[in-house]
């Protein structure tokens, strides 16, 4: 991964993550239709560790496996869980725009730990455009807001989980490759969603097609957990942390190929907002890296 450019590094790792995970949640979304979530949450944690492992030993990681139990990364993935079982409830019980919407202050959550726990300077320009692309994102999600609840609590609680996995995942040892993080995240899961199961829905047995789309949601599910832990590794969080907004992106392009909805006006000029502060705190970070050179 060398030959990218690194001012690009870490927003294109970021861009590919947040389509990873659009393409895994669809998948899920089909899935859920004649299944419960948390039976869906199990069977594509089962999917992505079939596939995974294997993964791991194709890329020579084999003798590194033990690494998927190192304490930092355990923690940073036992948030993760904590996240994604929030998240399920949440989504099951609100309006999809509204979770979104909600989600989205993630990246504002990471800006500010990343400034208190390792003294990220933000600053004031980088901070508008990140404004921007928040507004951005709500003009994409157009929540509604109604029926606000202890659901609405548990979207808020994924956004700042979200936020607390990947400030912990920050502190993972260099050495530990991202494709381990990533397979551990799936296993901790794996068993979360299984005594989720267990604690609060009945067995449904699922049909093929519900075992061919959680393969393939576990699948795209292993690289978002690698591509979302790579672009924190390569890239500061002031210059990443905005790309997540694309998520809102990816959900439209979902909805118009496989749901058949098509975009409004106002989504449309949220995606364009979205673009345009991505692009230019890029562009930011290039200039302040070529004064730093010359300086």
């Amino acid at each position: 991964m060398h030959f990218i450019p690194i001012t690009i590094r870490g927003p294109l790792f970021m861009i590919v993550a947040t389509g990873s995970y659009l393409v895994n949640d669809t998948m899920m979304k089909l899935a859920t239709t004649g299944l419960p979530p948390y039976e869906v949450l199990f069977l594509r944690g089962i999917a992505a560790t079939l596939l995974g492992i294997p993964l791991l030993f194709l890329l020579g990681y084999g003798k590194q496996i033990p690494l998927i139990l190192d304490r930092r990364v355990l923690r940073r993935n036992l948030l993760e869980m904590a996240a994604i079982l929030c998240y399920v409830v949440a989504l099951a019980n609100m309006q999809i725009a509204d979770s979104t919407a909600l989600g989205q202050i993630t990246p504002l959550l990471m800006l500010v730990g990343s400034s208190i726990l390792f003294g990220e300077r933000i600053g004031g320009v980088r901070m508008a455009l990140i404004g921007f692309g928040f507004i951005g994102a709500l003009m994409v999600a157009q929540p509604t807001m109604q029926g606000i609840s202890v659901y609405a609590l548990l979207a808020l609680g994924n956004a700042a989980l979200s936020a607390a996995r990947d400030l912990a995942g920050r502190k993972v040892a260099a050495e530990v490759p991202g494709m381990i993080v990533a397979i551990s995240a799936v296993v901790v899961v794996l068993a979360g969603a299984g005594a989720a199961h267990l604690v609060s829905e009945r067995w449904v047995m699922p049909e093929a097609r519900h075992l061919l789309l959680m393969t393939g949601a576990g699948l795209f599910l292993i690289f978002g957990h690698f591509f979302i832990f790579m672009a924190y590794r390569v890239g500061p969080t002031s210059v990443v942390a905005p790309f997540y907004y694309c998520f809102t992106v990816w959900a439209v392009i979902s909805g118009l190929v496989v749901f058949g909805q098509f975009p409004n006006a106002l989504a449309v000029c949220g995606i364009l907002l979205v673009v345009a502060s991505g692009l230019s705190i890029v562009s930011l970070d290039g200039r302040k890296r070529r004064l730093t050179v010359v300086a």
